[in-house]
């Protein structure tokens, strides 16, 4: 049986090494020339970009470029040759939006993979074979799409592949086409700008068309303003119905502009609901432990296994975030030998450690500090906090750029986590 794959994103070449250590098959990402994340996009150069893709293949792991915009006809020139300098780099396929798009690159580049995005909307079989005949190979299919509706695609086109979301932030618009943000500070969504407009919290009014007479509708306490806020796509606990279909050859992860923590946890928890899927086992308490550690605006499945007239519970309507059950408090470095403080950190703190996939860490005790095992996890406790020049602090804080020494070497990229304080509560708090 071939597995599915798990595509994650990456904002930037950490990002996208964390998001390999942690379990993904695939990224996803790419310069901002173009790009519906112009402000991640700008955290890769070209050559940053060019050196992902060769850690990934490196890795046998794959990469995609977007190049998912909605262009102008003033681009179209620069559009051609972004096409082609990005076919230079040999990513494993373009993501793109519109059928223009779609048909310059096969056009330009007929042996690149072409990916359709979420953007296009596909919501059934005619559309999904106009882009097929057009040359996708892939069909991201809309966010608002079923999983009935899935099995049909493949049963009428078993060689297009299907990729579906699993998890992150959804957006108030039908597939994320909004002009919310363009409205109100210019910022373009459907070119990568996106101000997040709908996030905000609002106050109704109320108008005489006739009089110009306006006045402020008052709210009941505890009644929410945050009313086009979608709750996070959270479909861990449903990997099985969803792979028991046999139609999904991908499942994506939202989250470029999101931490580097985000990238390793939610790698970490979709790579285990697969795994434990094609061994017969399911641990969607495992699964969801992980993911609520994560900040997040509540959790929904949406749409994929429930249709929306059923369901009245995917807006967030009391808050625009809140925090997950922990806090980071540390990363390690690249040789693994220090960590960097990202929260308040004492000796004797217990710190939860989560490391990448299949990690061998060594149980010590010594001077520094000791790793242990309880429930199934990973503690460190660090006896005395110095850094690499010698100084011992009695607590660092986040901040703090002094590398703090390791009692044993852990690998790069582990983060280490602490319970998050009841009083953090939301953002901002009600």
């Amino acid at each position: 049986m071939k597995k599915v794959e798990l595509l994650s994103p990456a904002g930037t070449l950490e990002k996208l090494k964390i998001a390999f250590d942690f379990g993904a098959d695939a990224v996803y990402g790419g310069v901002s020339h173009f790009s519906l994340r112009i402000r991640s996009g700008k955290e890769f150069t070209f050559e940053e970009f060019a050196e992902g893709i060769e850690y990934a293949h490196a890795r046998g792991k794959k990469v995609y470029a977007t190049i998912n915009g909605f262009p102008f006809n003033s681009q179209l020139n620069l559009l051609k040759k972004h096409i082609l300098k990005m076919a230079e780099l040999k990513p494993d396929a373009f993501i793109v939006a519109t059928p223009g798009v779609l048909k310059l690159c096969h056009d330009l580049v007929p042996d690149m993979p072409l990916h359709l995005s979420t953007q296009a909307n596909v919501m059934n079989v005619l559309d999904a074979k106009v882009y097929a005949d057009m040359g996708a190979t892939r069909i991201i299919t809309a966010r608002e799409i079923s999983l009935k509706d899935l099995v049909a695609i493949k049963e009428e086109l078993p060689e297009l592949e299907l990729e579906v979301f699993v998890h992150g932030s959804m957006c108030f618009a039908y597939s994320g086409r909004c002009l919310i943000s363009t409205l109100q500070s210019g910022r373009v969504p459907n070119r990568g700008s996106c101000a997040n407009d709908c996030r905000f919290d609002y106050e109704l009014y109320a108008a005489n068309p006739e009089t110009g007479t306006l006045f402020r509708l008052e709210e009941e306490e505890g009644v929410g303003t945050y009313i086009m806020n979608a709750k996070d796509l959270n479909l861990a606990s449903h990997m099985k119905e969803i792979l028991d279909s046999g139609v999904v050859d991908s499942v994506k992860i939202e989250g470029r502009t999101k931490t580097a923590y985000y990238a390793a946890v939610t790698a970490k928890a979709y790579r285990m609901a697969i795994d434990d899927y094609y061994e017969g086992k399911e641990d969607t308490q495992s699964y969801q432990y992980e993911l609520e550690s994560l900040q997040n605006r509540g959790y929904t499945d949406a749409y994929l296994v429930s249709r929306p007239f059923e369901r009245h519970d995917t807006q967030s309507l009391d808050f625009t975030m809140q925090l997950g059950t922990h806090q980071v408090s540390g990363v390690v470095n690249a040789d693994g030998t220090h960590f960097l403080c990202k929260f308040k950190t004492l000796p004797n703190d217990e710190l939860e450690v989560v490391a990448p996939k299949d990690s061998k860490i060594e149980l010590v005790d010594n001077e520094y500090g000791t790793t242990y095992e309880r429930d199934g996890k990973l503690y460190l406790k660090m006896k005395q906090l110095k850094s690499k020049k010698g100084k011992v602090w009695e607590e660092i804080h986040s901040g703090n750029v002094n590398e703090i020494i390791l009692p044993t070497t852990f690998p790069s990229y582990t983060f280490f986590r602490i319970p998050a304080h009841p009083d953090m509560g939301t953002y901002p708090k009600k």
